[in-house]
């Protein structure tokens, strides 16, 4: 278990706020920034990575979309093609799931 700079899982301040907001919970990512039990701190709170899990994009639900700040999974594609260049829904790509909490 390592402290982390927050920006290791969470890419931007928006993101970083929405955490600190309790709206964002987790996070995929192209692959691990983090392990399961690491900390970090974003606004002076304290949250722990609960669980790191390999998963596809085709695994996502609209769960996982409302966990990372999106309304559905439809709102969620949107979004990652809007702040990616270039990138491509496919549902075979392999993506991190980053779960985190804040820690009491």
């Amino acid at each position: 278990m390592a402290h982390i700079d927050a920006s290791e899982i969470l890419p931007n301040g928006h993101v970083r706020e929405l955490a600190a907001d309790g709206r964002v919970t987790q996070l995929h990512r192209g692959h691990a920034y983090a392990e399961e039990g690491d900390t970090f701190d974003v606004d002076g709170t304290t949250f722990e990575v609960t669980a790191i899990e390999r998963r596809t994009l085709g695994d996502l639900t609209d769960e996982d979309a409302r966990a990372e700040g999106s309304e559905d999974l439809t709102a969620y594609k949107r979004r990652l093609n809007r702040v990616h260049d270039e990138f491509e829904w496919d549902d075979d790509s392999e993506v991190v799931r980053h779960a985190f909490e804040p820690r009491e």
